[in-house]
């Protein structure tokens, strides 16, 4: 579930290990591409933390945030 806190759209990712949580990452990283909208995170082994806000909105939440946030669930 994501978590809105802090102008930011906020989720934990746990994977079985590294190799998963990259694939995962690489997976989300075309998506953001293709979007042209880019998430900030954080990958330690199997754990992933994605942070999501618009930056050139004034790091807010914005409709491009949410829209990422729905595709990057499609993968879960």
């Amino acid at each position: 579930m994501w978590i809105e806190k802090d102008n930011s759209l906020k989720k934990k990712f746990k994977f079985k290990n590294f190799s998963e949580a990259f694939a995962f990452m690489t997976r989300v990283a075309l998506i953001a591409e293709k979007m042209d909208h880019h998430p900030n995170w954080t990958n330690v082994y199997n754990e992933l933390e994605i942070t999501l806000n618009t930056h050139s909105a004034g790091d807010i939440v914005t409709e491009k945030d949410k829209k990422l946030a729905k595709e990057i669930d499609k993968l879960s």
